[in-house]
């Protein structure tokens, strides 16, 4: 009798769902499709110890649905460590919709996806992500109340993303701190990957504080409009990771820090608005053995989160920002506690999260 040995990845192909890596313990994955809408979605509900799971829905042109069940996967997870570190009772949960947001996106989409929403009955709670604007969640809100980030108008907290990015400047001063013995990042070299709504807004923190800006983004245009405003430098180069820099600032789409890339990287700190930033938990090693501080991204990008649950728990703007400040310090407890435990500041805040988890499921079963 002939064995055939199969490989990690087509393993996985076989059992495609919990055959994954990120596929964690997900409570539930909810497949989503419409015909006269053109709708194909996938929610991922990954933990509700803590509360319903709350996530953003992002919109984009996935290769294919094994591309996106993996993002939503991973997204899902991390928002039940970002909500857990940041004190929230709240769970995990993300969504995306397959397709391109500029031109298949419609109002009678939208609203199909807010009833599949709505058929989970408050177990996720949705919000607006890559590919989604407040509007859209306005419009998600016609069919459900299980929808935050709407319109301050309609008696929401907004934009997530100007708070997103001043958790993402909090937690990098906080790291720069750490790194360099002071927060100050003026005349400190910081390149920002991607600079949409959060990384823009981001740039105009560091400018006002007189760090040396780079940029770089796929859009042109957008590129050229953000250095009109701010003054800063457009990336024209080859090997952006191969630059020297003080500070990686990574805001576009995860696993930016991967095999082709870490060898590669300069830069003494890392911190984005990314989500998922390691491609893999041992990159988060070997940038400990390079001697690179990263701030892990499901702590410091947590300020949308804080804003949108704003909304759930009815605090004002001021709560909003005192919340998301003290990122600074949970980021600094972070790092000093992986240097005293010898892990690496990944896994030192999944543990922090997992802990206040554990607690938790602890006590409800008692």
């Amino acid at each position: 009798m002939n064995s055939k040995v199969i490989s990690t990845k087509e393993l996985a192909k076989a059992d495609p769902v919990f055959g994954q890596l990120s596929f964690d313990d997900h409570e539930q994955i909810v497949f989503c499709n419409d015909k006269d809408t053109g709708l194909k979605a996938i929610i991922g509900i990954h933990n509700t110890v803590l509360g319903p799971a709350l996530g953003g829905t992002r919109m984009w042109n996935y290769a294919n649905e094994w591309e996106a069940l993996n993002d939503v996967l991973r997204l899902s997870r991390g928002m039940t460590f970002k909500s857990a570190i940041t004190g929230l009772n709240l769970g995990g949960g993300k969504a995306v919709i397959i397709g391109d947001a500029k031109t298949q996106k419609t109002p009678e989409l939208m609203r199909k996806f807010g009833e599949f929403v709505h058929s989970l009955s408050g177990k996720y709670i949705t919000a607006e992500d890559v590919g989604m604007t407040t509007e859209d969640m306005d419009t998600v809100r016609e069919v459900t109340p299980y929808v935050t980030g709407i319109s301050e108008s309609k008696g929401g907290a907004g934009n997530p993303s100007p708070i997103t990015a001043y958790g993402v400047f909090m937690g990098m001063k906080a790291a720069a701190k750490y790194k360099f013995g002071s927060d100050v990042l003026e005349d400190k070299s910081v390149f920002v990957q991607g600079i949409g709504n959060v990384g823009e807004a981001l740039v105009e923190h560091l400018v006002n504080e007189g760090a040396k800006v780079t940029i770089t983004d796929i859009s042109q245009e957008r590129m050229e409009n953000v250095k009109s405003k701010y003054g800063v430098t457009i990336y024209t180069g080859n090997d952006f990771y191969s630059e020297p820099m003080d500070i990686y600032a990574p805001c576009a789409l995860g696993a930016t820090i991967n095999d082709d890339t870490i060898n590669k990287i300069k830069a003494k700190v890392i911190a984005g608005a990314a989500n998922n930033q390691l491609a893999e938990d041992r990159h988060g090693v070997m940038l400990q053995e390079k001697g690179i501080v990263y701030a892990p991204d499901f702590l410091i990008n947590a300020g949308g989160i804080i804003n949108v649950y704003a909304e759930l728990e009815n605090y004002g703007k001021q709560e909003i920002i005192r919340r998301t400040e003290n990122i600074y310090n949970t980021t600094l407890e972070i790092l000093e506690r992986a240097a005293t435990n010898g892990v690496t500041t990944n896994v030192a805040a999944v543990n922090i999260a997992k802990e206040r988890i554990a607690k938790r499921k602890s006590e409800d079963s008692k």
